[in-house]
């Protein structure tokens, strides 16, 4: 019979509830939650794009203060911290909705829960580095992915379809207030949570090594720029998602919108079903059908513009909604079910790139934050000006627009340098 010192040591409970947690605030401001919140205020595609891009910023930049964590406190404290943060400042955020200058306040109260959620991400990552042996890391490297998806349920499924329930009768502004509040009350229990179960791992060094943590991050960014092939590798990550960043920040705007602006007339509640369920299974299975074709053929030039084309490909399923303006929705599940599956199929390809061909040498994990960082950032300013062409253009144009976008990932997929992988290492 499993005793209670048993239960204190499996890490199954910590890792469910803190990944579950990682997701949620990505979710929120990263995701559909926000972009259809200000839509049902009445905000245009240009500054729910542009400035949700501003928001979710932090996750660009974290490789660039997380070594400084490392000088106080410890990944303990930054997690739970962080996440009590977090559900404070969600619910600070439902407050606003009641101001006149809500816009201007909500932006600022995102943008910092974005500093916190980021926050959260790289002690979470480095705790379980720290805390499991590499043996453990393989052993539950599954349950992350799953938890993570399931707060991709609960956020993208869930809550935007209670909000979807709760407009036609209490209205958008206090339906989106609740929405938020239940964020915070989730976030705050797994802080609390999490404070009890996460670990205790051992404090961080003195704040008097400063300058050596300075330095290294100088040495790391010296070293990752000086790499070979490293602009291409640059321009292959900036590139490879370059329509994604368009197309997935206008899609649930585009869905949302009335069908004289060109839109389908969905409800908030027909959406999260579409996205949270179907989305997510598709993507589910995406993923785990990559896994299997990248063991078995590897990271080649063939590889690479096969899941280049299952990553791009299937926005055509959205350029056909644009077009048709269908008002059947299993036809519309299926679309977005397909986009979903490309997503989890052909995102596989950047983070391979980033692990073999980016990440290798003496700074390793620190060059593969970075690297996946700056696919963040590259995905961010696409979606920063994806409003303004979606405005300009209109939905039928704009999805026309996001399939020509595609193209300079095939490109750089066909021209970028790879370097030779022995598949037995």
């Amino acid at each position: 019979m499993p005793t209670q010192d048993t239960f204190l040591k499996n890490p199954l409970r910590w890792i469910p509830t803190t990944w579950f947690a990682m997701g949620l605030p990505n979710l929120v401001l990263g995701g559909t939650v926000v972009s259809l919140l200000y839509k049902s205020m009445g905000y245009t595609d240009s500054q729910i794009a542009f400035w949700t891009g501003i928001i979710i910023l932090p996750w660009s930049f974290k490789p660039l203060w997380g070594p400084f964590m490392e000088l106080y406190k410890t990944k303990k404290f930054y997690i739970y911290f962080s996440q009590l943060c977090c559900a404070l400042l969600l619910a600070l955020s439902a407050l606003s909705l009641y101001s006149d200058s809500f816009f201007t306040y909500s932006v600022l109260l995102f943008f910092v829960t974005a500093f916190f959620g980021a926050t959260q991400d790289i002690a979470a990552d480095g705790l379980y580095l720290q805390e499991l042996s590499a043996k453990q890391q393989a052993q539950f490297v599954g349950w992350q992915g799953t938890f993570y998806n399931v707060a991709k349920l609960f956020s993208n499924g869930g809550m935007v379809f209670l909000a979807g329930v709760l407009i036609p009768v209490i209205g958008s502004k206090q339906s989106w207030a609740l929405v938020l509040l239940v964020y915070a009350v989730v976030m705050l229990v797994l802080g609390l949570y999490n404070r009890t179960m996460l670990p205790g791992a051992p404090a961080g060094h003195s704040a008097a090594n400063q300058r050596e943590v300075w330095s290294t991050l100088r040495d790391v960014m010296v070293s990752f720029f000086t790499k070979k092939h490293v602009g291409w590798g640059i321009l292959f990550i900036m590139l490879y998602r370059f329509a994604e960043g368009q197309a997935i920040k206008i899609m649930p705007l585009f869905l949302k919108a009335e069908r004289s602006a060109g839109g389908l007339g969905l409800t908030e509640a027909t959406v999260g079903l579409l996205t949270g369920v179907y989305g997510t299974i598709a993507f589910v299975l995406g993923s785990l059908l990559a896994g299997y074709f990248v063991a078995n053929k590897g990271l080649n030039r063939k590889t690479l513009l096969v899941l280049c084309a299952c990553f791009n490909l299937p926005f055509a399923s959205y350029t056909y909604l644009a077009l048709t303006q269908t008002s059947v929705q299993w036809i519309v599940g299926a679309a977005i079910a397909v986009e979903h599956f490309g997503y989890g199929f052909g995102f596989i390809g950047l983070i391979l790139f980033i692990m073999q061909q980016l990440a290798p040498g003496r700074y390793q994990m620190a060059h593969y934050a970075f690297g996946s960082a700056l696919t963040y950032f590259g995905y961010t300013l696409a979606s920063m000006i994806s409003g303004a062409i979606s405005d300009a253009l209109g939905y039928q144009q704009f999805f026309l627009w996001v399939l020509v976008s595609t193209l300079p990932a095939f490109v750089v997929s066909w021209l970028v340098p790879l370097k030779k992988i022995d598949p037995s290492q």
